[in-house]
């Protein structure tokens, strides 16, 4: 302590020069990339395909999201990975196929054998944290859900965010002219949302737990702003009191949401901010419906987005309020949202800069799905821009087999009934029936995906092309469903349990804070007295710092012991 006092209140004039350059050049770093560099806002609604006004879907009662995609750019072919939270969100953090990092399964934490933690291939790196080592403020809310860490804050690698939680997830903590990337997630149209309300009776103890938590999240309550006799039922449901009645909650669900969209847009013009940040508005897989959520139909994968520019950071050629028809997936948000600050995505990306105009255009959409709950499956789908051709490893294995989460939605209960009687049609029954080895759907003239013509010998070729397709696919990207899930847990977890990163070793020399992790795809944070943890990117000041704190995390593991680096001299 004594010798690390001296050394600071004493510092050698080559050391005072170093710590002025050093700290000369990241204000210059910050200061210029408030002026060259945007801020951007990624807001996410849950469990919602687009059923928005300004998709062209009537019903929807949407006046904020619409005003919106008049000022930005309505992008009409936007797809996720899988039909269902926890897989994709995976995808769109780390911008890689879940099925190559471990994070396929729905949920990690929630395997009937014991829940685990996922290990992404070292080196691997969520992208708002090569924002932050860019010099980003980097924030989100208490949802994470990436399945290397848990599903709210505080869970995950520290790394990620500068700061996480309900309370923190905002801009004004930054420093002065600090560019910030936000993650802003919107659960009230999560499929617990068409769940019967608090107040009626409980279905199960499940359904009561989720209901009074979304009471207590809540700040008012949703009012019904869309009738059950207005709602379009499409040909896979019945067409029952009950179903309307759930669709018509979803929608009044995303009424709500609207309105909080509202006022975060509001917030940024009244901060001065609308001008600087580019605003991504999406949701993360489709509806929270039956048939749609965990399904790897069009209804569970194909979501809205909406992207605003500020007129000083739009791309040439690009108007606001025009629709983009080109074919986007999640995998493609990492580097494209890296480009728009300036920062060149890693070569591990899955996905394409969709904003790059001297790229090729996406040709095709691969998404997954795997064991859902209990429900051990392993399906693959890739998509063109008019055929999706989906494979399944369990053939005999209806997609509504029992999902308990699932069962407290009424119009589920009420279609297994049905089904069970034999009151629902054809269309309806396939639903509960075994799917078959191979799918093929023709999405332009059979957008329900219900016709399957893989043994049409009318479409043979487009089997052929879409089966070449993902056999590529999977041979370029690796599918860790190839072994079982107990295999996979075995090689994350060799003795069972979650692995501690190796403390990082770190020093102080002339007044300059050097940290070396023990391997290099290692993340290291430091903590400067009381301060916030800062993510460790190179030598750090720390003149006349009397509390000098580092450590370090490997994705999937447990994070290193706090080093006190006092301690460690």
């Amino acid at each position: 302590m004594k010798t690390l006092n001296a050394r600071c209140s004493r510092p050698s004039v080559q050391s005072i020069a170093a710590s002025l350059v050093w700290v000369t050049f990241v204000w210059a770093v910050n200061s210029n990339s408030a002026v060259a560099r945007p801020n951007i806002l990624l807001l996410m609604a849950e469990d919602m395909s687009p059923r928005v006004g300004a998709f062209g879907d009537e019903v929807a009662v949407t006046p904020n999201i619409d005003a919106f995609a008049r000022q930005g750019v309505r992008y009409t072919n936007a797809f996720t990975t899988a039909g269902v939270c926890a897989p994709s969100r995976a995808a769109l953090i780390l911008g890689k196929q879940q099925i190559s990092t471990g994070t396929q399964h729905m949920r990690t934490s929630s395997r009937p054998e014991g829940g685990y933690v996922s290990v992404p291939p070292a080196g691997v790196k969520a992208f708002p944290e090569l924002l932050r080592a860019a010099g980003y403020y980097t924030f989100t809310d208490e949802k994470l859900d990436y399945q290397f860490s848990g599903i709210w804050a505080d869970s995950g690698p520290a790394t990620i965010w500068d700061s996480e939680g309900r309370e923190d997830a905002s801009w004004e903590n930054r420093r002065e002219n600090q560019p910030f990337f936000g993650f802003r997630n919107f659960e009230v149209t999560h499929e617990t949302g068409i769940f019967r309300p608090l107040g009626n009776m409980p279905v199960s103890v499940t359904h009561f737990i989720v209901q009074l938590m979304r009471w207590w999240q809540m700040d008012t309550p949703v009012v019904p702003v869309v009738s059950p006799a207005d709602v379009e039922v499409p040909p896979y449901y019945p067409d029952t009191p009950t179903v309307r009645r759930d669709i018509a909650r979803h929608y009044d669900n995303i009424a709500y949401m609207d309105g909080q969209v509202g006022a975060i847009l509001r917030q940024l013009e009244e901060d001065g901010l609308a001008d600087t940040t580019i605003i991504i508005w999406t949701t993360d897989h489709g509806d929270g419906l039956p048939r749609a959520k965990r399904e790897l139909f069009d209804a569970g994968l194909k979501v809205p987005m909406i992207i605003r520019w500020p007129a000083a950071y739009r791309p040439e050629g690009v108007a606001p309020g025009s629709v983009e028809t080109r074919m986007v997936s999640f995998l493609d948000l990492a580097p494209t949202l890296l480009s728009l600050a300036g920062v060149d995505a890693p070569d591990y990306h899955d996905g394409v800069n969709f904003m790059d105009t001297e790229g090729s255009p996406r040709t095709y959409i691969h998404a997954s799905r795997d064991r859902i709950d209990d429900v051990t499956d392993r399906q693959r789908a890739v998509r063109d821009a008019r055929f999706k051709y989906i494979r399944s490893w369990y053939p005999d294995q209806p997609e509504a087999t029992g999902v308990a989460f699932r069962d407290n939605i009424d119009m589920v209960r009420e279609m297994r009934a049905r089904f069970t009687a034999g009151n629902l049609d054809a269309v309806q029954r396939r639903w509960f029936e075994a799917p078959g080895k191979e799918r093929l759907f023709d999405l332009e003239a059979d957008p329900h995906e219900i016709n399957n013509l893989a043994a049409d010998p009318a479409h043979a070729e487009d089997l052929a092309r879409l089966r070449a397709e993902m056999d590529a696919w999977l041979e370029r990207v690796g599918d860790l469903s190839a072994q079982s899930e107990a295999e996979m847990v075995a090689r994350f977890q060799p003795d069972g349990t979650q692995l501690v990163t190796p403390a990082p070793a770190a020093r102080v020399e002339d007044a300059q804070l050097i940290v070396t992790p023990q391997a290099p795809d290692h993340s290291v944070e430091y903590r400067l007295g009381d301060a916030r943890w800062r993510l460790y990117t190179g030598p750090v000041s720390v003149l006349a710092v009397p509390k000098v704190e580092v450590r370090a995390v490997r994705y999937g593991w447990q994070a290193s012991k706090i080093v006190d680096v006092r301690d460690a001299r």
